[in-house]
């Protein structure tokens, strides 16, 4: 084994180390303003350690962290949205990111920048008409809607990371299930998806991500408190819309709007460790 020389090993721990930092600190500050007890509204001082440990931040979020609406309203909100948002985009996009890794076609090449463009795009470039296709379907104030519309931001990204991971399976694979008499369809389920689901499941959990954090354009298509998301009822503390909030309330809502997400992550991570390419195509 090579072994590397010391002042390569300083550096890299040194960089390590400033990565680390840069990653935990935030959720460290996150995590003393929850527990933070004394705080009435914004912090005012920094402080490595909250000055009143206290968990009513905690109980009082849990209870209505958006004036009139429960929690478990806002859990159900979010997580409906996002799994939607991330199911949608995962289904609808493996047909076509299938179709421009095998197939030839007139405008594929076109078709494939206008998807690039399109994952480069801001995202208020769809909101006008995103506002006024789901205004004309009476889906723009509903959670459907809300949901088709972070499909439609996480899309490109998916066609384009499942393309890839399509494009890495061996087409003798395929054929070789062609030749035992497997259909097109049969070949697809039963060889190329489970061979690509580490990169579906990469697609899969950014789309949530998307759709889990996203507030600024939902709330164009969100007009009644029951559809709002957790992501926006942050906002709202931070805005001050129900009135001043104790910025303790904001980390509690923040560590506990973080759950799902690690939940989440630890599932697909099972998944990518037991479902490598290499591992899946020796067996």
């Amino acid at each position: 084994m090579h072994k590397m020389p010391a002042w390569k090993q300083i550096v890299t721990q040194a960089i390590l180390l400033i990565v680390g930092l840069f990653v935990i600190i935030p959720i460290w500050g996150i995590a003393r303003l929850a527990f933070d007890g004394s705080l009435k509204s914004r912090p005012t001082e920094f402080m490595a350690f909250p000055k009143q440990f206290s968990m009513d931040a905690f109980l009082q979020v849990l209870r209505h962290p958006y004036p009139s609406v429960d929690f478990s309203i806002l859990l159900k909100n979010s997580l409906t949205v996002s799994f939607g948002a991330a199911i949608l985009a995962v289904m609808l996009g493996a047909s076509l990111a299938y179709a421009f890794a095998r197939f030839r076609f007139r405008g594929r090449q076109p078709g494939l920048f206008v998807l690039l463009l399109a994952a480069f795009l801001p995202l208020v470039a769809f909101m006008t008409p995103l506002y006024i296709l789901l205004s004309l379907l009476k889906l723009r104030t509903t959670l459907l809607g809300l949901t088709i519309v972070y499909t439609a931001f996480a899309m490109p990204f998916c066609i384009w990371n499942m393309r890839s991971a399509f494009q890495a399976v061996p087409k003798e694979i395929e054929e070789s299930a062609n030749l035992d008499g497997a259909g097109p369809f049969t070949t697809f389920a039963s060889i190329t998806f489970p061979l690509a689901l580490p990169s579906i499941a990469v697609a899969g959990l950014i789309a949530f991500l998307m759709a889990y954090s996203e507030f600024t354009i939902g709330w164009l298509f969100v007009e009644k408190a029951s559809t709002v998301t957790l992501a926006m009822a942050i906002y709202t503390m931070l805005q001050g819309l129900g009135g001043p909030q104790p910025w303790s309330y904001i980390g509690s809502l923040a560590l506990i709007m973080s759950i799902p997400v690690v939940v989440v992550f630890l599932i697909l991570q099972n998944t990518l460790l037991e479902r490598m390419m290499f591992g899946s195509v020796k067996d």
